[in-house]
């Protein structure tokens, strides 16, 4: 296993909500990150069939063009009743705007009255390094959808998922709540062990 050992990480993703999330859950390990927009980089087409061959996709991608260790996220809504839909698919169910709203009305609609409702949410977190080594890591929670949409902290499809032991949405929680238990923040605890040291105070 490669460990980080760079100061500055790229973060690979033009999601300023994801970004921002990553980035809270690594200050204490890099000096400086930067995300794919701040550093103007392109957003590869992501052909990958699995949230991995995505995230690894993203992350290669953006070390090579930056020339510095970069880390993707490849994540997304699995619901049981569609089959594990929309998954991969996730970002793009919201169309070309990535727009959440259409996305999780798109889910509701799907599901209907299926008696059903659970899901989880996936997380794959890809290291790559400019001579193409990567490192992934995945990290899941479960939980079900719940409808009509409710709160308005966190991204994407929070408002419409209720983990596992709890009784209000992901964007109902205070983000600090919603880190300790995230499907990100499962994959980012084993990233953290496996690859990360946390700096000197």
């Amino acid at each position: 296993m490669r460990r980080f050992e760079e100061s500055e990480l790229v973060l690979a993703t033009h999601n300023p909500g994801k970004a921002r999330e990553i980035a809270d859950l690594l200050r204490p390990y890099v000096d400086a990150f930067y995300s794919a927009a701040d550093l103007d980089l392109d957003e590869p087409e992501e052909t990958g069939l699995t949230f991995e061959a995505n995230a690894v996709l993203k992350a290669r991608a953006a070390a090579l063009a930056s020339g510095k260790v970069a880390l993707a996220d490849d994540s997304g809504l699995a619901v049981t009743a569609l089959g594990g839909e929309p998954g991969i698919y996730s970002a793009r169910w919201g169309g070309p705007d990535k727009d959440f709203d259409l996305a999780m009305n798109k889910v509701h609609e799907q599901l209907g009255d299926a008696e059903d409702r659970s899901a989880a949410f996936i997380c794959v977190l890809s290291l790559a390094w400019p001579d193409g080594h990567v490192e992934s890591f995945e990290g899941r929670i479960e939980g079900a959808i719940t409808w009509p949409m409710r709160g308005g902290k966190g991204f994407g499809y929070d408002p419409i998922f209720v983990p596992e032991g709890h009784d209000v949405t992901f964007a109902e929680m205070e983000p600090e709540d919603k880190h300790k238990m995230s499907h990100r923040a499962r994959a980012f605890e084993k990233l953290m062990v496996s690859c990360l040291s946390a700096n000197d105070p």
